[in-house]
């Protein structure tokens, strides 16, 4: 049986509203657990479904001697969690799902409540197992999870069940074991502290079927149970190769100057100190074909590339913009070029560098113009990057404070190569803008990559305290494979989400045009919106040449003008939406809508 089950007032719906289930497919424990913490603090209902790799987790009443072995000397995580229950294990092969509801009291509050709730969370896997083939589960008295067998001396334990509710809002949740590989992790523990019961999964019990379709059944389930007509319930088209990573994402890889990017883009010129100690230039012709894996992962996704728009194609007339050669902008240029400094405006041939250099603004690239990663649809150089240059910080504050910018913007290439991921020089160059500045200082906004999800990464560019932190989800969820293989949804949110916790001032952007359909951008505008982001830019996407992803269609100007609507009912500060739109469009506009909204993470 499914849906609520009146007759049991256990049973009764606890949540209200609407239900954003995300299926996120390998997530680390840590981007999950910041991506919660996110949601916790705002109003939506979503319940996250994933993978972690190997991991051990000791709740609030764990015992020690519950661990049979020396679990990280097998290269697993362990960390004490705030939840109810003993030591379990997650890992691939097991279905995690994090509710993170409004859960409404209806038994009196304090315990009674938390019970019923956990009573709910059961029947959804109850009913999710009996769909997928395996009837006959259920509880056991004083002991949450799912049970098969429950009460006979057979009894064997297929769910394990652990939460907190804070504040009437639910944290931590489910463990479904669904293949047979998580067998040899439970070896090393005793499951939730219960020694007179094994542990199974559903590949164990003949039911043979994959974490991902699993999930798409207790999407269904859980959106029936707890969610209304304006639920979502969106996927990561989510397998993912190694071959499709960077170097530098892979485990285990050679030393990354040995093994060059599968996917090398057009050769920038070279400028300045780089000059030097550059090797022969590499280069992709403009019209060599596409790399036959980014179109299979775009195939993967759905996306047909065959009804591409070709680079040829001539661009609709709202995608053109005339160069207007000010003097403003004639004397940033030769700042730029008299500091030897890189600006994202001229690397990612942004259509809108004339507007913004003469209205005072500039986005500055850090950290070289190498980046560590190969996303689809990005111009940067992916070759080995060189070392972080020590003067730069003060090169870009001098230029700041010398074209007396309102607004600057400091951008970076990935740096997985560097063991703080360049958090430290970003950091730098924001204190060194505001030493520099002469009267009052530029505002900063500090457009990063999303530095591994490293918590001390992350805590140096927050103790740098940027006007703006700024972080590019790029694309949909079931897109983000296909996009930047080497990032994450997930990651991208919890990292956001994680800002906004420390007290800044967060933004994001989203690229269209690449295969996506609106409703899923609004999905996504759902999510950023939950973790807290005031600011959100939204643009079409240009294809640099024919080696990166395609363009799938032009969205028109009433697209845009819809998204840009849509997204301030959700109550964004600041949409900025059109097909010109790129990440520091209007940034200081922007930036001043949000700070006199300041707006809840609540919608």
């Amino acid at each position: 049986m499914t849906g609520p089950l009146s007759s049991d007032p256990l049973l009764t719906p606890v949540v209200s509203g609407p239900l954003h289930v995300r299926w996120l497919g390998d997530v680390t424990y840590g981007d999950a657990l910041g991506l919660q913490l996110g949601l916790q603090r705002g109003s939506q209902n979503h319940l996250l479904l994933l993978q972690h790799p190997p991991i051990y987790t000791m709740g609030v009443r764990a015992k020690p001697e519950h661990l049979l072995t020396d679990v990280r000397a097998n290269g697993a995580l362990l960390v004490s969690v705030n939840r109810g229950g003993d030591v379990t294990y997650h890992g691939p092969g097991q279905l995690v799902g994090y509710p993170v509801l409004t859960v409404t009291g209806r038994r009196g509050g304090g315990m009674a409540d938390t019970a019923a709730y956990v009573h709910q969370v059961e029947q959804l896997l109850i009913d999710a197992l009996c769909a997928l083939g395996l009837p006959g589960a259920g509880r056991r008295d004083g002991h949450a999870g799912v049970w098969l067998a429950p009460g006979t001396s057979a009894q064997r334990k297929i769910a394990a069940i652990g939460v907190r509710i804070d504040r009437g809002r639910s944290l931590h949740g489910f463990a479904l074991n669904v293949d047979q590989r998580v067998d040899s992790g439970f070896a090393q523990i005793v499951p939730c502290g219960i020694h007179d019961a094994s542990v199974t999964s559903l590949a164990a019990e003949g039911v043979d079927v994959p974490v991902h379709e699993v999930a798409a059944v207790v999407a269904r389930l859980a959106i029936e149970r707890w969610g209304s007509e304006a639920s979502t319930n969106a996927a990561l088209a989510w397998r993912i190769a190694p071959s499709d990573l960077s170097i530098f994402s892979r485990e285990g890889s050679e030393p990354a100057g040995e093994i060059a990017s599968d996917s090398r883009l057009v050769q920038q010129p070279s400028r300045g100190r780089e000059a030097a100690s550059n090797s022969t230039p590499i280069t992709t012709p403009r019209h060599a074909p596409a790399p036959v894996r980014m179109l299979g992962r775009l195939s993967e996704a759905g996306v047909d590339s065959a009804t591409a728009v070709s680079i040829s194609d001539r661009k609709p007339d709202w995608m053109r913009v005339k160069a207007r050669l000010t003097p403003e902008f004639r004397e940033l240029k030769r700042t730029v070029r008299s500091l030897d400094l890189v600006t994202v405006c001229e690397e990612a041939g942004c259509p809108n560098i004339y507007e913004c250099w003469s209205a005072g603004t500039a986005t500055f690239m850090v950290l070289g113009e190498r980046c560590t990663r190969a996303c689809g649809f990005c111009l940067v150089d992916t070759r080995k990057p060189l070392a972080a240059d020590a003067g730069e910080p003060q090169r870009v504050a001098q230029a700041v404070a010398q074209m007396g910018l309102r607004h600057a913007v400091i951008t970076m290439v990935a740096r997985d190569d560097l063991a703080d991921g360049g958090a430290q020089h970003v950091a730098d160059t924001i204190v060194a803008i505001r030493s520099a500045s002469h009267g009052e200082p530029a505002a900063v906004e500090a457009l990063v990559s999303d530095l591994q999800g490293d918590d001390g990464s992350l805590s140096v560019l927050f103790g740098a305290k940027p006007d703006v932190f700024n972080h590019n989800i790029e694309t949909v969820l079931r897109m983000q494979r296909a996009v930047r293989p080497s990032a994450s949804y997930a990651r991208s949110l919890s990292v956001l989400a994680r800002a906004s916790s420390a007290g800044l001032t967060t933004k994001s952007g989203i690229i269209v045009g690449m295969g996506e359909t609106i409703e899923e951008v609004k999905q996504t505008l759902i999510d950023l919106r939950a973790v807290g982001v005031s600011i959100v830019t939204i643009g079409q996407y240009l294809r640099p040449t024919q080696r990166h992803l395609p363009v799938s269609r032009w969205v028109t100007p009433a697209e845009f003008d819809d998204l840009r609507a849509y997204g301030e009912t959700l109550g964004f500060a600041h949409v900025e939406a059109s097909a010109l739109t790129r990440s520091s469009y209007h940034a200081r506009e922007g930036a001043e809508a949000a700070s006199h909204t300041m707006a809840s993470p609540s919608v």
